[in-house]
């Protein structure tokens, strides 16, 4: 195969390991990449806060695409970008509708941070801290929303995110990027896939050029859009079934071993 002239990842489920860390291997692998003269930039689900811990290996640019895309952050300089996110009247009517559903709770992602109701409760992940976690009525928000993230114990994890699509419509995106049954509402419109196209774009790489990795569906497209689309072999089947390779799982370097081979010319 020929090499790609960016690699994209996402993170959790992917690059990082079971508990969210990141080996010595795969940061020394990514860090590789840079050297031999390929791109590389990091495309999560996951919101700013969650990600300064990683600039060590975001390169030159220190820039991840948070969020699902809905926010372009610079890590080195702890500042978000850009935000494209849900405009404050859209986001009013969709709160107010979600809230018909049984047991629901909010909370938002903002461009500082998670604001959320009481009964929201959020812990982290991969070991991270919540550092913004803001109590506030969100029938105050009056700024660009990048994510609506909402919870239930009243159904399962299925049937309410069946009943989160139906209630959205075409007004919003819903993804999924983990299997705790949290349903993650972004813009419609801003997904994984045309953050890392306006990126490469910026750079002047095409689709062919670039090779993404994923495990969860919120990955496909991105997946799908890149030339070459890889799933970690713990990937989700949806995932499996549209990667164009497969590599190791994530708690097994597998994306660093990839990587290797392709810098090493295996």
């Amino acid at each position: 195969m020929p090499r790609p002239r960016l690699v994209a990842t996402d993170l959790d489920g992917t690059l990082l390991g079971a508990r969210g860390e990141l080996s010595e291997r795969t940061a020394r692998t990514w860090r590789r990449l840079d050297a031999a003269g390929i791109e590389s930039v990091i495309v999560t689900a996951r919101p700013p806060r969650w990600v300064d811990h990683l600039a060590g290996i975001t390169g030159d640019h220190g820039i991840v695409l948070c969020g699902n895309g809905a926010f372009v952050y610079d890590v080195a300089r702890r500042r978000v970008r850009e935000t494209h996110g849900i405009e404050p009247d859209a986001f009013h009517a969709l709160l107010a509708d979600l809230r018909g559903i049984d047991g629901v709770t909010l909370a938002v992602e903002l461009a500082d941070g998670l604001h959320r109701e009481p009964d929201y409760l959020s812990d982290g992940i991969g070991g991270v801290p919540e550092q913004v976690d803001s109590v506030i009525a969100l029938d105050a928000v009056d700024r660009p929303v990048g994510k609506i993230l909402a919870r239930t114990d009243a159904m399962d994890m299925d049937a309410f995110h069946a009943q989160v699509t139906e209630v959205i419509g075409q007004r919003a995106l819903l993804s999924v990027s983990s299997d705790c049954g949290l349903a993650e509402i972004g813009p419609a419109g801003v997904t994984k896939a045309a953050a890392l196209e306006a990126w490469c774009a910026g750079l002047a790489i095409d689709a062919d050029d670039v090779w993404a990795f994923g495990d969860m569906p919120n990955d496909i497209p991105m997946l799908a859009w890149a030339g070459t689309g890889w799933a970690v072999a713990n990937a989700h089947p949806e995932v499996h079934a549209v990667a164009d390779r497969s590599c190791g799982a994530n708690t097994e370097d597998g994306v660093a071993i990839a990587l290797e081979e392709m810098l090493e010319g295996a």
